[in-house]
Formats: C-alpha cells, structure tokens, sequence
C-alpha cells in the first residue's frame, strides 16, 4: 500500500504526526511518502514542531511560501498533482482546515485518488473564515471522514454525507499531548521568562479578523490592562507582529517570538488561562484543564464550551479587561470529551488497515 500524508501549516503537524507514526507502524511494508507544502515555512513555524513531534524528513518540499488564499491554494495544487501522479498513491491523508487541506483535497479528487480528511465535521457556521470554507471542501469530496467528536458526525450527517464515509474517532491533537506529557510537564518554561506556574495569561491572536485592522490595537491595550493584575505571555505569531505598529514589552506584558511544540505546551499547561482565537489550543486546554478564552464570534468547537474550559468573548477586544474578573468566578470544569484518549490515530489506522486489506 502507498500512503501520502501531506502537511503544511503549524497545527496540521500536531494532528497528523500521531497518524503517520501509527500507519508506519501498522503498515511497515508500505510506501510512506511525506508531503511538505510550505504553507509554513520558517523554523519557528515548521522545522522546530516536526523535530520535536519526530516527524520523519519529508520526501517532498513543496515550498509555496506565503500569499493571499488563491495565490497559496494554487501554488500547493500545481506543485501537489506533480509529485502524486509520480508517486501514484493508494490513499491521500490531510488534516484539518488551511489552504493546504483545501488544495490536496481538489488535487486529489480529480485524481481520482481516494482522500482521508482528519478532523471532518467542524463547523463555525461563519462562511466568512477561510477555514470553513476549507472544511466545508474537504468534507464534501474525501471518502474517509475522522470525526473527533459526536458534534462533528452530526454536522456531517446534516449536511447529507453517507453514513459508511463518517468515523468517530476522536481527537488526534491529543495523542500528541499524550505522546508528549512526560516530556513537557518537567520543562518548566515559565521560569525562563521570570513567570510563576499558574500566574500569568498566555496568548495568542493571528486571525485576519482581528490582525488585520484596528481591533489588534485594542487588544494590546486591553492586554496592558490585564497586565496590571495578572502578568501576560504572548508568543507572538509572525503575522501578528507585521501587524502590530510598535510591538513594545514590558516585564508584565513580554511579546516573545513564536515556541516550539514542547515549550508551548509547557506553558498551556503552567498558566492561569488562555486568551487565543486559535481553534487547537480551545482543544488543548480542554484536555489540560486550563481555562481558555476564545476573542471570536463564534468557535467551531463548541464541545470545549460544554466542557465548561472555554469561553467564548466575541470579537471585542475590550472584553479581555474582564478576564481577571470572570477568573475569579468558579466555575465547574468536566472530564475531557469521549474519545479524547490518545488513542485517536489507533483507531484510524484499524479503518484503514480494514478498508484496504
């Protein structure tokens, strides 16, 4: 059997390396072939993650770079359909919901070459995010639906997809965490930017809804604010800095370059709370029993709200001010949803191994 994986951006390679190490390991007689897209492409966003998640080389680098959506999209499809009508795969697996999801779902289709989508049956209902649109593609056209929750199948089963092309299997996301909690629970990185475990506010804010315009300023100035009470870490994507005029630091409010994979997680799991419009670190939290606050209008994950970890803000900066406050209130936090096991990526390997025996 020859199994594609194709990667690209920063959250796809927490999501994908459980299920490329597995189907390795289940399948050792196959043909791997790792596909790189380059949607993220300097280290801090790529090389560092695929180290430390011991993501095997990929054999192929596409190299697309940055640029608007269409720009991107057709770079990954024109590069993406050379290297698969050479390599002739049996099977097409991609995450998530980035442009590179988007392009290897239609390269592959009119391919004719069978397609798995982790991460199937998301939904924001807000056609405006990029990602949904991706999602909304991906999920039409792949024939292998992994759904990680029981909201994911319903949306899809709403939407009309067969019921033989929709498996529950839960969150790979995090198996990473799983694989990795041994290593990141001692790291401590907090101590190395003078914080306490369990006393600051982590962040991090890169949608264009809130970069790319004025409500970016307001976030800084509510974060300021916050800062006062509560000390706030903010790893600060490279799209967000572009954006920020003059990205100061203080001792209380420290902009930082981007972290790795165990630094990140290391921090998640140390802080009072997270502030984030990211959609993984609302299912990491979760898993970590860390409270989060999402600065959108909506989430595609409203399972982390049920579980009682996460709130959702809105797009009002201001409404960060009132972090502290809402801090303060208890509040009752569950267990982590069904199937948030580290075991995701077994289960989807018993899919493929049986569909193509």
């Amino acid at each position: 059997m020859r199994i594609a994986y194709v990667i690209g951006a920063r959250p796809n390679f927490v999501k994908m390396a459980p299920v490329i190490a597995e189907l390795r390991s289940r399948l050792p007689s196959g043909a791997h072939r790792i596909i790189h897209t380059g949607q993220h492409y300097d280290r801090l966003m790529s090389a560092v993650f695929l180290d430390e998640l011991d993501v095997p080389e990929p054999d192929h680098l596409l190299e697309v770079g940055p640029g608007s959506h269409a720009v991107q999209t057709a770079r990954v499809m024109e590069r993406l359909e050379r290297v698969l009508v050479a390599e002739q795969p049996d099977l097409v697996v991609v995450a998530g919901d980035v442009n590179s999801t988007l392009a290897t779902t239609l390269v592959s289709v009119k391919l004719g070459i069978p397609t798995a989508h982790v991460e199937s049956g998301l939904r924001s209902w807000d056609r405006t995010m990029p990602e949904e649109v991706n999602r909304i593609v991906a999920d039409v056209f792949a024939q292998h639906l992994f759904a990680h929750s029981a909201d994911a199948v319903d949306n899809l089963r709403a939407e009309g997809i067969p019921e033989e092309r929709v498996h529950l299997v839960g969150n790979t996301m995090i198996d990473s965490i799983v694989a990795m909690e041994h290593r990141f629970r001692e790291r401590d990185t907090a101590a190395q930017f003078g914080l306490e475990r369990g006393g600051y506010l982590l962040v991090t804010l890169h949608r264009p809804a809130l970069v790319d315009g004025p409500l970016l300023a307001d976030a800084m100035s509510a974060l300021e604010i916050v800062a006062s009470d509560l000390p706030v870490l903010f790893p600060i994507h490279p799209r967000t800095r572009k954006a920020l005029s003059t990205p100061n630091s203080s001792a209380c409010l420290q902009l930082v370059e981007p972290l790795g994979y165990l630094d990140f997680l290391s921090l998640e799991s140390d802080a009072r709370a997270v502030l984030t419009d990211s959609g993984g670190i609302q299912e990491e939290s979760t898993y970590l029993n860390i409270p989060c606050f999402t600065l959108r209008d909506n989430t595609e994950r409203p399972i982390t709200v049920r579980a009682g970890t996460n709130t959702v803000l809105g797009l009002q900066p201001r409404s960060i001010t009132n972090i502290p406050t809402l801090l303060a209130a208890p509040k009752t936090i569950g267990q982590p949803p069904a199937l948030w096991d580290g075991r995701s990526a077994s289960r989807i390997a018993d899919i493929v191994a049986r569909v193509f025996s």
